[in-house]
């Protein structure tokens, strides 16, 4: 039986997207040239991971001859806040206030961390 396929971005999947967002748009070709050396990825699988990117509604194409020429469909920005909700979703029952205190309490953060953090929770107060 097939696994069911996740609305977030597998590891694969996401070396595929950053190499459409750092090229905007791309064919098979030129993803499978950008990631062949570094990850040792073939053809088909580039092919069938833009595949499953198109019907996850990741990316959008247009035919160029018989090539397909492959584009975003979300930004990075995007998609990283989907991966997030679903994590916090996942493993802290909705709460991000629970997520940013599993942070401090059992991450090592350094102090430069911790200054980036307190700064920002100020700066996030002043708004509200």
């Amino acid at each position: 039986m097939a696994r069911p396929s996740s609305k977030s971005l597998t590891e694969a999947e996401q070396r595929v997207m950053q190499a459409l967002w750092r090229r905007g748009e791309a064919s098979v070709r030129d993803i499978f040239d950008d990631l062949s050396d570094n990850h040792g990825v073939a053809y088909n699988t580039v092919l069938t991971i833009l595949g499953i990117l198109h019907k996850k509604k990741y990316v959008k194409f247009r035919r160029d001859g018989r090539a397909h020429i492959y584009r975003p469909a979300v930004t990075q920005t995007d998609a990283r806040k989907e991966a997030f909700d679903q994590l916090v979703s996942r493993f802290f029952g909705g709460s991000k206030n629970a997520f940013a205190q599993y942070l401090l309490e059992d991450e090592d953060l350094d102090a430069d961390e911790l200054a980036t953090l307190k700064k920002l929770t100020s700066k996030k107060r002043i708004k509200d």
